[in-house]
């Protein structure tokens, strides 16, 4: 996969690059919900389970909320 160096994204704000807090705030820009993916305009991928893969090939484990009964 190639990835866009972090300035050359045109959106207006900005996408988050793939290190910070918010990276899944960017725009997704290839969404295949049938396989449970989404690629966003940062280079990572987000699946329907809340993983994501980095561009850099880290991946992050599923991080859904954890509620008390």
């Amino acid at each position: 996969m190639t990835v866009k160096p972090d300035n050359s994204c045109t959106h207006e704000p900005a996408c988050p690059a793939p290190d910070r807090l918010d990276r899944e705030a960017a725009r997704i820009v290839a969404n295949h919900p049938e396989q449970g993916w989404s690629l966003l305009c940062n280079g990572i991928v987000v699946f329907e389970d809340t993983g994501e893969l980095l561009p850099d090939g880290r991946v992050i484990a599923p991080h859904r909320p954890i509620t008390t009964a």
